[in-house]
């Protein structure tokens, strides 16, 4: 697991793990990923958070918010959520499930994701800190 961080962001992206966690146990087969059945033993897993510039909340949130629809509708994402945190609004929290670490890559290299990135240094408060993980336990039963 490599990981970037900041003094002080354990506890939001713990609790954000947490709230993705629990989402994703209720997501049911139709849900809004693709369901346990798709997120094998050993899948990459990403949790990756990007704070907005004071005065910025709103427009990263705009920018941010598009992401959503565009990263799922790729067959290859099997997990995407995007989290705020309720005590400070513009601080993202991004939880992903992709089969393997190509496949992330592979979505990182998509245009809509490269443009977002783009818009990063105008709008985020430094850049993205990332979390990778590798999942221990593949599909329930």
């Amino acid at each position: 697991m490599s990981r970037t961080t900041r003094p002080g962001v354990g506890l939001p992206v713990l609790a954000g793990l947490a709230c993705a966690a629990a989402a994703t146990l209720a997501m049911a087969q139709d849900g809004p990923g693709r369901g346990y059945s798709q997120v094998p033993h050993g899948a990459y897993s990403i949790v990756a958070e990007v704070r907005a510039k004071p005065g910025k909340e709103a427009e990263l949130r705009a920018a941010t918010l598009p992401l959503v629809a565009l990263v799922r509708s790729d067959p290859k994402t099997l997990v995407y959520f995007l989290q705020e945190d309720l005590a400070a609004p513009g601080h993202f929290i991004f939880y992903e499930i992709f089969a393997n670490q190509a496949d992330f890559e592979a979505h990182n290299a998509m245009l809509y994701v490269k443009d977002w990135f783009a818009r990063l240094p105008e709008l985020a408060d430094g850049g993205v800190n990332v979390m990778t993980m590798e999942i221990l336990a593949g599909p329930p039963g």
